[in-house]
């Protein structure tokens, strides 16, 4: 059909060719426009790390309910937590601990960190700080040996 309006000098055959070229004129400048904007998204693009079962990773708490006076003094990274499996590119399974049965396992790279040796001789890890579960604070403790409010908070 295309080559019989071609053909045609017929105003309707010339509208179709004219028709035709501003078609493929747009579609080349679409493109054009595409990989322009795909070069500049992808200058500010990391490639994800790639984590492996068995490694140990933070965790940032800035999606977890964390119980502090003061959000500007509670954690920012949490854990190190074991990674279980690679769920897919950019999400991980992590090894929780049981307090924190409500909290889903799965998190977002962006969210991850490796966990660094420390070079300090005989440094020890401390606990992870208490999280909510099930609207209540959840902690492991052998037990309390003081507390303190001042001024209310």
């Amino acid at each position: 059909m295309q080559n019989i309006n071609q053909q045609n000098n017929t105003p309707s055959g010339k509208l179709s060719t004219k028709l035709q070229s501003v078609q493929q004129v747009v579609k080349e400048e679409l493109e054009l426009a595409i990989k322009r904007f795909k070069k500049y998204a992808d200058r500010n693009r990391e490639i994800p790390p790639d984590f492996q079962p068995g490694d140990k990773l933070w965790l940032a708490s800035k999606n977890i309910k964390i119980k502090r006076t003061t959000k500007k003094l509670s954690e920012r990274w949490l854990g190190p937590f074991e990674v279980l499996k690679k769920i897919v590119r950019h999400a991980y399974h992590l090894k929780l601990p049981q307090q924190w049965k409500s909290v889903h396992p799965v998190f977002h790279v962006s969210l991850l960190e490796p966990m660094k040796q420390s070079t300090i001789p005989n440094r020890h890890q401390l606990p992870p700080p208490p999280v909510i579960v099930e609207e209540q604070e959840e902690w492991e403790f052998a037990q309390v040996l003081d507390s303190k409010l001042k001024r209310g908070t």
